[in-house]
């Protein structure tokens, strides 16, 4: 009897070990983002609602540079859905970080600073500051240096943007600036004459200013961004991803590069308003994260 007591103990301790092995071994392979959306074949971006990045468009659907960069790139591995979660600007690096969603594909550029908190895709546009100002430019405005100097003049620009960190780096006191939660609050301003001049980049102006509802606006031509060593400083977009699912960035990188040489980038950049001027560069998103030098 004491034998198959002992006996019956060595199994269930056995069984037990068995168990926390498992359970180990099936903690240690916990499923990576990656694996999610291949097999879910659905991918979920943060937008910030704004035109031409990403914007909920008018059959709900996720519409903007990004998102179809995204779907064109995911596409063929059998991701056919994208789903959005709208977010402010401002917030969606600690709502990506909060696993809200996948990816950011909101026009975000990569700089140093956010290097730190994300994983980013290679750069896809080279993009440049532009201003707009109301029908007339009645303050001559045409530089940050100038918005600097002057007082009496009121600017708007997005909060957490890199348009309000080029005009801090030229000058521009953070005191100084009006933030603003998207595009639309910021033109709003403009228009009504909370503000002399909002700062986007080029090709967001170029956006707003195609927009028919928009009237009383025109671009500050020309218009001097931040300069380093005497030379225009440009900013690069990306998409970002966790710091954790660099499998996935890597392997949108290796599709971003394979759209490239197609012609299918292009083809989405001149759909969104987007020129040859604004074609990225051959740079990988660690050569921008290190900064000039």
């Amino acid at each position: 009897m004491a034998s198959t007591s002992r006996l019956i103990k060595a199994v269930a301790t056995a069984a037990t070990s068995c168990a926390i092995l498992f359970a180990a071994s099936s903690a240690g392979k916990a499923e990576t983002t990656r694996e999610r959306v291949l097999r879910e074949g659905k991918i979920v971006i943060g937008i910030s609602n704004g035109a031409p990045w990403g914007f909920r468009g008018k059959n709900g659907e996720p519409e903007g540079f990004h998102p179809d960069l995204i779907r064109a790139a995911f596409e063929s591995l059998g991701v056919s859905k994208v789903e959005m979660v709208v977010t402010e600007f401002g917030a969606l690096i600690p709502a990506l970080t909060a696993q809200r969603f996948d990816a950011i594909a909101a026009g975000l550029y990569i700089t140093p600073e956010r290097c730190a908190l994300v994983a980013f895709s290679d750069p896809d546009l080279k993009l440049a500051d532009a201003a707009l100002v109301v029908e007339g430019n009645p303050k001559n405005i045409h530089s940050y240096a100038q918005i600097a100097a002057n007082p009496e003049i009121k600017f708007g620009v997005g909060r957490g943007s890199t348009t309000a960190k080029n005009a801090e780096a030229a000058g521009v006191l953070e005191e100084r600036m009006l933030l603003f939660p998207d595009i639309q609050s910021n033109v709003s301003a403009l228009l009504t004459g909370r503000i002399d001049v909002a700062a986007f980049s080029a090709p967001t102006v170029a956006r707003i200013l195609s927009d028919p509802n928009i009237r009383g606006a025109e671009r500050a031509l020309p218009f001097q961004g931040v300069k380093e060593n005497g030379q225009e400083q440009f900013g690069y977009s990306a998409i970002a991803f966790r710091k954790e699912d660099g499998d996935l960035r890597d392997l949108y990188n290796t599709r971003l590069k394979q759209l490239k040489t197609d012609g299918t980038i292009a083809a989405i950049m001149a759909r969104h308003g987007f020129s040859d001027q604004e074609m990225a560069p051959d740079l990988t998103s660690n050569q921008v994260c290190a900064g000039p030098g």
